[in-house]
């Protein structure tokens, strides 16, 4: 592998989605592999990589703002009482090697490091399917292994006193338009209706695309959705909405998140038919 190797997922024979693996990145921003583009079948992109509001948001992948005080977020790091504030705590995710790779996916090894030690070694498995000819779908799977010798604790600025703010695990920064998208799950609709519940799937739909979220363990389905469409488009499953999460030494954390990419815009109807064809039993 080369420094600058960068797998191109292709679903059908066409180009969906470029993946970074060692990204020249500030330090400040946590540097950490991503997706992007990631784009539609007819070749609409979906993600963002780095805007002018979040620095920070870097297409899909995983991120997590308080790993036992440490920040694989990026950017600013909420302490409680003083609000967001500027720390030299980030971390890094760095890829280690390819276990498996073809054109539709791959198997990945990284290290969490920060301050000079690995917290967590992952294991990221990521691959792409075709469901129709205007839809495919992206399936991320994310396996965390506390790899010290103490418990590791997740936390999210929610965990660390700001409500609303559950952020942290798996993540995708999507195309921000001239108005919000639209986000709806099988029985509500809205920013506010959707944003930190838990539901089978999510859809988030712009003027000519669709992305629907959906669980793909049972475990994972119980984590409540972040979303944002009023501010900057976004979507993430919450991996600390309530409370800490705790890692113990030589445990393993897993979550798996199935994404629908499909051209023009869903409804509930299409949006769950879709899930039930991407999701296996």
């Amino acid at each position: 592998m080369t420094g600058n190797d960068s797998p191109v997922l292709r679903v059908a024979g066409r180009p969906v989605a470029r993946y970074v693996t060692r990204p020249e990145l500030p330090h400040r921003l946590s540097p950490r592999p991503y997706l992007h583009p990631v784009a539609t079948l007819a070749g609409t992109a979906v993600t963002e990589f780095s805007p002018a509001d979040h620095l920070h948001h870097l297409g899909v992948g995983v991120a997590v703002p308080d790993v036992e005080g440490h920040n694989f977020w990026g950017g600013r790091t909420y302490v409680r009482g003083r609000g967001p504030t500027e720390l030299d705590n980030h971390g890094t995710q760095r890829h280690t090697a390819f276990q498996l790779r073809d054109p539709d996916g791959f198997v990945e090894e990284l290290r969490w490091v920060a301050a000079g030690a690995e917290l967590l070694r992952e294991r990221r498995t990521v691959a792409a399917a075709e469901l129709t000819g205007t839809a495919w779908a992206l399936d991320f799977t994310f396996s965390l292994t506390n790899v010290t010798r103490d418990p590791l604790t997740l936390g999210s600025p929610a965990t660390n006193g700001r409500p609303g703010a559950a952020y942290g695990g798996f993540f995708w920064r999507a195309r921000k338009e001239s108005t919000p998208p639209g986000v709806f799950t099988a029985d509500r609709e809205g920013e506010r209706e959707v944003h930190g519940r838990s539901a089978d799937w999510l859809a988030l739909t712009g003027e000519t695309w669709s992305l629907v979220f959906a669980g793909a363990t049972e475990r994972t389905r119980r984590d409540p959705w972040f979303v944002r469409t009023e501010e900057y488009p976004g979507v993430g499953s919450s991996l600390a909405h309530d409370d800490r999460v705790t890692v113990a030494p030589g445990d393993t954390l897993v979550r798996r998140i199935v994404t629908v990419v499909a051209d023009g815009r869903l409804d509930a109807d299409g949006a769950a038919a879709l899930v039930r064809k991407a999701v296996s039993p």
